[in-house]
């Protein structure tokens, strides 16, 4: 906001799943451990509950308004939403800043880990497999610069492959990615949640066979017309966007699949036989990008 704008494009998803919304112990001694003790709690209007995402845009702010809009909690007027970068999540919620947080890793474990929250869902929970972070350049990039564009993408997709080829790369990939220069965290924090073995800080522990993926041959990489579709959705459903925008043909010309397609063929990544996909979420809608219009105006809760 504010600051030069210029278009953009989406070259490769990064990854899917492995974010989680993380709430506070004080929710916890209030009995709030789940969505519907959470919804119970807010509509006593005993105080007014903060929830922090990173970017009122991104993929946190999505994840945490769906899930709340799930449990019937309107999370533009019944509770009040913040941003925080990743890194002050759990500081900013050890002093109560905040009551609840939606982030990536390792800052929901870091959470568990110095007892000031717990695990109330995943995010492949709210969306089993759902795109996550996204390779994203300037339009203007890729047109002057298309060969290391290709280039880029074969990379990653030779990356992604080697971290999803065995536990050992994954302990080895949460080991660089823990070292100040990075994350700057404990290996331990980072590395549970990377091999999908969970526990929420309730008791809980589980393997989780929807953990954190980077290739699953190259299912994870492609962009996908419908995941683009999706956030448009959203940015309907909370009045992001006053109008509903041609979704497809905005879509066609963010995801570069042309350029991602060379890149696989490079890097031998076998291509799938749609650029739409098809899933159901947590609330039981199912979104297959064939409406968006009908889908983004059709929830109970929105703006």
């Amino acid at each position: 906001v504010g600051g030069p704008k210029k278009d953009m494009n989406v070259l490769m998803s990064l990854n899917n799943n492995g974010q989680a919304i993380t709430l506070s112990n004080q929710l916890k001694d209030k009995g709030a451990i789940d969505g519907p003790s959470l919804a119970k709690l807010v509509a006593k209007k005993e105080r007014e509950y903060t929830f922090a995402q990173t970017f009122p845009t991104g993929t946190h702010a999505m994840w945490l308004y769906y899930w709340l809009a799930a449990q019937g909690i309107n999370p533009l007027k019944d509770v009040k939403t913040i941003t925080v970068p990743p890194p002050q999540m759990v500081a900013n919620m050890r002093v109560g800043n905040m009551d609840g947080y939606c982030v990536g890793e390792p800052w929901n474990n870091r959470a568990i880990m110095d007892n000031i929250g717990f695990t109330a869902v995943t995010t492949q929970d709210i969306w089993t497999d759902h795109p996550e972070k996204v390779l994203g350049t300037t339009a203007e990039w890729v047109q002057k610069n298309p060969n290391t564009a290709r280039a880029v993408v074969a990379a990653i997709l030779d990356a992604g492959k080697w971290i999803d080829a065995s536990l050992a790369n994954k302990q080895k990939t949460a080991e660089t990615i823990a070292q100040k220069a990075y994350v700057n965290t404990d290996t331990e924090v980072i590395v549970a949640r990377m091999l999908g073995r969970y526990q929420n800080g309730l008791g809980k522990s589980w393997d989780d066979k929807n953990h954190m993926k980077f290739f699953n041959d190259g299912a994870v990489n492609f962009p996908y017309l419908s995941d683009g579709m999706w956030f448009m959705t959203q940015h309907k459903r909370w009045g992001l966007l006053k109008d509903h925008p041609n979704y497809l043909e905005i879509a066609k010309k963010v995801n570069r699949i042309d350029i991602y397609k060379q890149g696989a063929t490079a890097a031998g990544v076998a291509l799938p036989k749609s650029e739409m996909r098809s899933h159901k979420l947590i609330d039981g809608v199912v979104w297959d990008g064939k409406d968006p219009a009908k889908y983004a105006d059709g929830f109970k809760v929105k703006a």
